[in-house]
């Protein structure tokens, strides 16, 4: 092996790898025995286009331009539905609800240009179309969130439901003779308190006899869904954990109490983690400890069976007969649409995320860190040591920490050529699910309940420095990177804590005070939880805020943004932006035209990695073996 320093390996990962023939899977469904999904490509502008299995034959069904993505909530989900062979979808230019028939003929359902559709439900006995509708029509900038049906033949939609402020994952009974959803209002996310609903349905599809069957402030209800026999599932956290319920005689009764769990986070509508067998037991997939599995359950002898697959991260399942389909990883293989066999114990491998395979020899497979916070309890992380077969160094390596999104998701060990990117150049990467994040039950979960800004940054900074005390990594060469409130917890890292000496922010917070009077309405609220009521909490939001600090922000960062982001405005980089240059530290700004909350053209998503990786070239002193396209540093010589 070639002796040379961390941070200068050849590596077969580049950053046009990193998009190039790769997608994202977004929505599944069945219908008539044809599997359907969505994926999100880079190389076509982020077009999600709708795909189909039929007869072992796989094709494509949108044509461009059409984009099957909602923006309801921002983060859309659930953006189409397959029923008697038509694709009912929303359109991601105009929000139009449209129809795509078996010949190909694509028809215009709704006209209104300021309304949003999701998570589509067909009442094909009545020729409707239920579906989440967020309207934005209001001239003084108020945003109403409804349940509403859409007759397919007049093409008129009619509100069934309103009068809260979100509503979500509603489910027809097997008859068509029940509704159910459920809903949730501010301050609330749907994870910390929401409600489930079930109703009657008239012969023209209107709710009657609506009553509340679960729920409440400090119960989280996910996928109500309903059996083949007419009764109500749905997952609930009433007992610390995301377990399964059902309703029998008006009763609510578990189906099988873990400590795992079978919920996540709705931050995008239609996720689905269970669904039923011809024999009336689950499949579904269940969490413990931020890792995956998938198993069989009786909900009569209350007795789950774990399936042996070789998958630590497992969504979007989907049930037709015994037959499993969903979107599986691991360590060792991308997010990858399978299906499972319960009759022949067979995973077939339908489509990978990406076509480009990868050596293992360059593979870095993580090790789970359980580490101490510093309050007495523990936390966890996923580390990443640099991996090359050609390559190495003696000495300690440079350290990348992410600290995830959300901030209520929770990071997995799927095999992530971004994190590859790094560690096949010999920097170490740390992926901490510090407090707060999902996987881990509702305690844990809660650790972050008014105390964002330090859990998060506290564990972020523990971690790092437990593994200088493991003597794993450099303590003069860390740096934290995230997006989102991801990037919140980067920069406050950076501002509030001696751990790191350089830090990349995608599309951060950097003003909490601003983030109240600046988002989209789904989180308006969300600080309420994680730092507390606004105004009352003025103090709070300024001393947790780095633009207020930024004297205590003295190592360099850079800073990434598009220009059409609802979620953080990019006047919150801008501003950040221009105080660093003027207190003359080092920082680089990048400004992508026309990019939303999270970065979705190939083009974009390459040169934000060109730019962080020769931007730690640069403060971290080591060359490159990659020719990159030099980015301004300001106030770096």
């Amino acid at each position: 092996m070639e002796i040379k320093p961390h941070g200068s390996w050849r590596s077969p990962i580049t950053p046009t790898m990193l998009v190039d023939e790769a997608v994202k899977f977004r929505d599944v469904c069945i219908d008539e025995g044809a599997l359907y999904w969505s994926e999100v490509r880079p190389a076509e502008r982020g077009r999600s286009v709708i795909m189909r299995q039929k007869d072992g034959v796989v094709e494509e069904l949108l044509p461009a331009p059409y984009s099957a993505k909602s923006r309801v909530h921002e983060y859309g989900g659930a953006a189409f539905i397959a029923s008697g062979g038509t694709l009912y979808f929303s359109n991601f230019r105009d929000q139009h609800l449209y129809s795509l028939s078996p010949d190909g003929e694509i028809s215009e359902l709704t006209r209104a240009n300021c309304k949003r559709y999701a998570d589509l439900v067909s009442d094909s006995s009545r020729g409707l179309l239920y579906a989440v509708e967020e309207d934005h029509c209001s001239p003084h900038g108020v945003v109403v969130n409804r349940l509403v049906k859409v007759d397919l033949r007049t093409k008129e939609s009619e509100v069934i439901h309103e009068g809260c402020d979100f509503y979500g994952m509603p489910t027809l009974h097997p008859e068509g003779t029940h509704l159910a959803f459920i809903t949730w209002n501010h301050p609330h996310m749907p994870w910390d308190g929401s409600t489930l609903w079930m109703g009657g349905l008239s012969s023209e599809g209107s709710l009657v006899s609506l009553r509340r069957v679960a729920g409440g402030d400090n119960e989280s209800i996910f996928q109500p869904q309903w059996s083949s026999d007419g009764i109500l599932y749905f997952v609930s956290d009433r007992t610390k954990f995301w377990n399964i319920y059902r309703i029998v005689m008006g009763e609510v009764e578990p189906c099988c109490a873990m400590s795992a769990e079978f919920g996540q986070p709705l931050w995008v509508l239609g996720v689905s983690r269970y669904g039923f067998l011809p024999s009336g037991d689950i499949a579904s997939i269940y969490t413990v400890n931020a890792t995956d599995a998938l198993g069989i359950l009786n909900p009569e002898e209350k007795k789950l069976t774990k399936l042996s697959l070789p998958l630590s991260s497992i969504t979007h399942l989907k049930v037709h007969q015994n037959r499993l389909y969903f979107v599986g990883a691991s360590p060792a293989e991308v997010p990858t649409l399978m299906c499972f066999d319960l009759d022949t114990i067979a995973l077939e491998r339908i489509r990978g995320s990406r076509e480009t395979s990868l050596d293992p020899s360059y593979i870095s497979i993580p090790r789970e860190v359980e580490f101490p916070t510093g309050d007495g309890n523990t936390a966890f992380a996923l580390f990443y040591p640099p991996k090359s077969d050609l390559f190495c160094c003696a000495e300690r390596p440079p350290l990348i920490v992410k600290s995830h999104g959300g901030p209520s998701t929770h990071a997995n060990s799927a095999l992530d050529l971004e994190i590859q990117f790094w560690t096949s150049r010999g920097i170490a990467f740390l992926n901490v699910n510090y407090g707060g994040s999902t996987g881990y039950g509702r305690e844990y979960r809660e650790r972050l309940k008014g105390s964002w800004g330090n859990v998060d940054v506290n564990d972020c900074s523990n971690c790092a420095l437990y593994l200088v005390e493991q003597e794993s990594v450099d303590p003069r060469r860390m740096a934290i990177r995230g997006s989102s409130s991801g990037g919140y917890t980067a920069l406050a890292a950076l501002t509030f804590k001696n751990v790191f000496s350089a830090g990349a922010s995608y599309f951060g917070i950097s003003d909490l005070e601003l983030l109240t009077q600046d988002t989209h309405k789904f989180e308006s609220h969300y600080l309420d939880y994680l730092i507390g009521p606004y105004p009352k909490q003025k103090e709070r939001y300024v001393s947790c805020s780095p633009i207020h600090h930024l004297r205590a922000l003295s190592c360099p960062v850079i800073l990434f943004q598009g220009s059409e982001d609802r979620v953080v405005p990019p006047s919150q980089s801008q501003v950040l932006f221009e105080a660093l240059k003027k207190n003359k530290i080092p920082v680089a700004y990048i400004l992508f035209e026309g990019e939303g909350h999270g970065f979705q053209l190939a083009q974009n998503i390459k040169r934000s990695f060109e730019a962080e990786l020769y931007f730690y070239s640069k403060i971290f002193g080591f060359y490159l073996d990659d020719n990159l396209t030099p980015i301004t540093i300001h106030n770096f010589l």
